[in-house]
């Protein structure tokens, strides 16, 4: 099994930022049929936010990021979002090639921890 989306067309990235949102169209229904959470966009790409936070959103890569505790992210092995060379300490990746229902796990758990510290 191929961990990685293939590329589309002539942007490799654009056929995998293409293949992560379909993937989060296959479980973002259930997200917003939750209280306060709805689509919106961060770095280009569309996500899902609970009262204006985004919580998850597919990055260039064909990845999901979510917001979690720096120490959930160690306990699930995942690594960092990178910005500028930096890691981002709340934000991970969820590589494409962990499937559908990993993602949907982790965003879950994503959701509560940002809805949990939204106002």
């Amino acid at each position: 099994m191929n961990s990685e989306p293939e590329g589309e067309g002539t942007g490799e990235h654009e056929g995998r930022r293409e293949a992560g949102r379909r993937r989060l169209d296959e479980f973002a229904p259930d997200l917003l049929a939750r209280p306060d959470v709805a689509i919106g966009r961060m770095f280009g790409s569309d996500g899902v936010s609970v009262r204006g936070k985004l919580f998850a959103f597919v990055a260039n890569s064909g990845g999901l990021v979510v917001k979690l505790p720096a120490d959930r992210i160690d306990e699930l092995d995942l690594d960092n979002m990178v910005m500028r060379g930096r890691p981002m300490r709340e934000w991970a990746v969820v590589p494409f090639g962990d499937g559908v229902d990993r993602w949907r796990d982790i965003a879950d758990e994503a959701y509560a921890f940002v809805d949990s510290i939204t106002p």
